[in-house]
């Protein structure tokens, strides 16, 4: 297979799995495409955080048939391999695969060159592993090993362009997520070729470091190792009020870059203020226990204008909704459990969770829906019915979620009004809470930020 050359039949399946990413995420936001070089190679460089989630979310969305470099171990013999090599993903062997088979990596640079020569894409894990985390781990060598051999091999002459991409998931396997793709401003190979020809492992070094630099701009990167578990729990009970209090407008992408400044500013106060810290993480787990005591989300508190009013009118839209609920759980029911309960129940690792539901997608739901239509085809007349009804299985299942998502704030609101009415103490315990959590971050992030100023 010539890993250079346009495929129609893998543009006809980017096209397939393209829908099937539209109907498992809420919404996908991309930025900096501008930063994609035109008619230059490229090789695309993301942070690695969830499986096979991260590299659709760049092949999927870039007008490219990216080469995706991988470690030569998953590349069993028969249809695995055949399958890999039409997804255009190429074997590295690694030290532990045997010495012997180092020498195989000479195809796979020479394939490589051929990608950057014609101007293709390829595309490589500076990581080499994902963390299930928002947090980075530290970066190999194989980014700027590859990049420095292509150009010797070639005479220097490719000008490759190395795109760092950050990319962001608002939860890492959960249905009807957002996902938020930046494409930063691409690093020229040609700037670490005359360091690289007097010394080889400090230009490579330069050029890893680089990369990690340029990534850790583009997405939440929290760098604590013992408080990174309540940093993220801060960031979610925090960090809406956190960009209220900056003055800026709720959007998912003013989210994401005020959640990536709160972010830095905890791991900050982490050397600068340890004890501080301590007691506001102590807090922060309080806060979430009542939360959790009274089954009730941390922004149901913060936004309580016409709260009775909201939950008027959205069972009102529940009411309205609800036949297409209906059909859509009915049709999509058993594909989706058939599929969500063994995977959290075998799969340890969540990062691979996202992986399970969109090969689920790709391959289980269209069999099932096929089924179900041949079962309830005796009661539905004509052909073009059937079709028709088969057409709107998966909208109806997207459309059935949002309708779920609906009822579960509509419920929430209801536990709230019912506390404030029913259960003052209660109420006025956790509201109590929320405001000395807040207002104790709100000090604590003011003064670092005068500290990083002084």
């Amino acid at each position: 297979m010539k890993y250079e050359k346009w495929s129609w039949g893998y543009w006809c399946l980017k096209q397939y799995v393209r829908f099937i990413d539209w109907i498992i995420h809420k919404k996908t936001i991309l930025t900096g495409e501008e930063n994609i070089p035109q008619n230059k190679p490229i090789l695309f460089a993301p942070n690695h955080q969830n499986a096979l989630s991260d590299p659709m979310a760049i092949l999927l969305h870039t007008r490219f048939q990216p080469v995706w470099l991988a470690r030569a171990d998953i590349f069993k013999k028969g249809i695995i391999t055949l399958l890999l090599r039409f997804l255009k993903i190429m074997p590295v062997y690694r030290i532990r695969d045997g010495k012997e088979q180092l020498a195989k990596n000479d195809k796979t640079f020479s394939d490589s060159i051929k990608v950057l020569e014609n101007n293709f894409a390829l595309a490589l894990f500076p990581e080499a592993a994902h963390s299930a985390k928002r947090q980075m781990l530290s970066h190999k060598k194989a980014v700027p090993r590859i990049v420095f051999m292509a150009e010797e091999k070639a005479k220097e002459n490719l000008d490759i362009h190395i795109v760092p991409v950050g990319i962001y998931y608002s939860s890492y396997w959960k249905f009807n997520r957002t996902v938020i793709v930046n494409f930063g401003e691409p690093i020229r190979v040609n700037h670490f070729l005359d360091e690289y020809q007097t010394n080889s492992n400090a230009a490579t070094m330069a050029l890893r470091d680089s990369i990690y630099t340029s990534i850790d701009k583009l997405t939440i990167n929290i760098k604590s190792k013992t408080f990174y578990t309540d940093f993220e729990l801060i960031r979610e009970l925090y960090g809406k009020h956190f960009l209220k209090r900056k003055g800026e407008e709720y959007s998912e992408i003013n989210l994401f870059h005020s959640d990536r400044e709160l972010t830095h500013k905890l791991d900050a106060m982490e050397t600068d203020r340890p004890e501080e810290v301590n007691t506001v993480i102590r807090e922060a787990k309080a806060y979430n226990q009542l939360l959790k005591k009274y089954k009730l989300r941390s922004w149901l508190l913060e936004n309580q204008e016409n709260n009775f009013l909201k939950i008027a009118g959205n069972k009102v839209l529940l009411i309205l909704g609800l036949p297409v609920f209906l059909f859509g759980f009915v049709f999509n029911a058993i594909p989706f459990f058939a599929t969500d309960i063994p995977v959290r129940k075998k799969i340890k690792d969540r990062a691979f969770w996202s992986s399970f539901f969109l090969s689920s997608g790709i391959i289980l739901f269209p069999i099932v829906y096929l089924l179900q239509l041949w079962a309830v085809s005796g009661f539905i007349p004509g052909f073009w019915l059937k079709i028709l009804v088969l057409v709107c299985m998966p909208f109806s299942g997207k459309i059935a979620f949002r309708w779920y998502v609906v009822w579960l704030k509509t419920w929430g609101r209801g536990r709230l009004f019912n506390l404030k009415l029913f259960n003052k103490k209660g109420y006025y315990n956790l509201l109590t809470a929320q405001t000395q959590l807040f207002d104790k971050l709100d000090k604590l992030i003011s003064s670092q930020t005068l500290n990083s100023e002084l």
